[in-house]
């Protein structure tokens, strides 16, 4: 506590805890990107809004950046803290603070994990429908920042449409308070929307208002061992002409082999190139018989070689697992990350465009897809072999992701599709958004942060 901004800070702020020990520069101070090394000038830990105000205001007056900190489960260097940075974790503002019965909301603080606001929600016969594998460690700050999506997107939609207010600081210290739960409001700027998938670089979220709905029917999960790339979407359109799909997933063969190795159980006795894991409304004969009636058809068709359907709640998990262990399964090879989407009725297009780039530049690499192939989100994670440095494997993947870049701006794509641009993806923010959105979107950026404190370097650099 040797800085002299620290000093200050701690005789503003008696009752704030602040932390300096170097194991909690070095956790606090990364997500789960890696490539940065954490130097943070310190972490706090606001109890309420008062206090990240409180903080705004001192960042200002000794030009502090702050970079907001949730779960720290971001892909793209949202949550690093590498250039002197007071870190402010939201950890302790982890409550519960209202549950409206006839508006149907939870108001919660940005440091609650998203499975203990999904708990939350059920114990008043309700559910917050937003879900991904991260729900354990993940924030609804976190989820708010980047407008996450996750596996149920084609029901559901992404986090933004379940925002029903906010209440954020901006960085001037400034208390907003953002359309106040109503369904109805033409009051002028919605921004409340500006500020969901914003990456905290406009404003603190300190207190979220989410809606909730009622429970889903008992739903059945198969899975399709699918033997060309081409037959994946022929399935997809028929699973939604015949079936309430609440999910649509796919991954490959190769990611099928790490999840295994990693424990999960494979349905199958023969391995296909690609599978697709289906979650649809059942409960009565008539679902049963559409389920069936799918997988027939798909099998007539030579779209799929074999498929299982869920029997039971502990199978239902098990077959999830083989989607959702995958990123757990690939953590400790610390792969380089692609968060991609494009139209879904582009897909077929963009996946044999996006195959042939891997099979000419990345010949030796172990490649793994998998994704929402419902909602045109695809995530692709590249495996560093064996012998080639860290730096030369980034270089690697840069030079190649540049390559895919221009191909999505060919499709209309997004670089980015629920992981948010951070510092990872910047670069190939041009090819996403045009020049003139870009300049809006700065003139935004200067507004709300007029001093150029919140989050610096993430989505662009602030031109002086």
């Amino acid at each position: 506590m040797n800085d002299a901004r620290l000093s200050r800070l701690r005789e503003q702020m008696p009752e704030l805890l602040l932390k300096t020990d170097p194991a909690d520069l070095e956790f606090y101070g990364r997500d789960w990107t890696r490539r940065w090394q954490p130097a943070p000038l310190a972490i706090a830990f606001p109890a309420d809004s008062a206090a990240v105000q409180a903080i705004v205001r001192w960042a200002v007056r000794e030009q502090v950046g702050l970079v907001p900190s949730g779960g720290r489960t971001g892909l793209s260097g949202g949550a690093v803290a590498a250039r002197g940075e007071l870190v402010l974790s939201f950890e302790r503002m982890n409550r519960v603070l209202d549950f409206d019965p006839v508006d149907r909301t939870l108001t919660v603080q940005p440091g609650l994990v998203l499975e203990s606001l999904q708990a939350a929600a059920l114990q008043h016969g309700l559910i917050y429908p937003v879900d991904f594998a991260a729900r354990g460690s993940c924030s609804i700050g976190g989820n708010i920042a980047t407008n996450a999506g996750g596996i149920r997107v084609i029901r559901y939609g992404n986090t933004r449409e379940w925002i029903a207010g906010l209440k954020v600081v901006t960085g001037s210290g400034e208390l907003l308070d953002l359309n106040r739960g109503l369904i109805k409001n033409s009051s002028g700027y919605d921004l409340r929307q500006l500020l969901i998938g914003a990456e905290g670089t406009l404003g603190l979220v300190v207190e979220a208002t989410v809606r909730l709905t009622d429970p889903p029917p008992p739903s059945n999960v198969m899975v399709f061992a699918v033997p060309a790339m081409e037959a994946l979407m022929e399935v997809f359109a028929a699973c939604r002409r015949r079936l309430s799909l609440s999910a649509f997933e796919f991954f490959t063969d190769r990611a099928l082999e790490h999840v295994l190795r990693h424990g999960a159980q494979n349905p199958f006795a023969q391995i296909s190139p690609f599978y697709l894991v289906a979650e649809f409304d059942a409960g009565s004969e008539a679902h049963e018989a559409a389920a069936l009636g799918v997988f027939e058809e798909c099998l007539d068709q030579g779209w799929v070689n074999d498929g299982v359907i869920s029997q039971s709640s502990a199978q239902a998990a098990a077959l999830w697992r083989l989607r959702e262990g995958i990123t757990e399964s690939l953590a400790a090879l610390k792969p380089y990350k692609n968060d991609i989407s494009v139209r879904i009725s582009q897909i077929p297009r963009f996946m044999q465009a996006m195959r042939e780039i891997f099979e000419r530049e990345y010949p030796d690499y172990d490649i793994v897809w998998f994704g929402h192939i419902g909602d045109g989100n695809l995530h692709i994670n590249v495996i560093r072999p064996d012998g080639v440095g860290d730096e030369a494997f980034i270089a690697e993947c840069e030079r190649v992701t540049a390559l895919l870049s221009a191909t999505l701006a060919r499709f209309g794509g997004s670089i980015s599709a629920e992981h948010g641009i951070g510092l990872v993806k910047k670069k190939y923010l041009e090819g996403t958004r045009s020049a003139a959105e870009i300049a809006v979107m700065r003139g935004i950026r200067q507004v709300l942060d007029p001093h150029g404190i919140l989050n610096p370097g993430k989505v662009f650099d602030v031109e002086a």
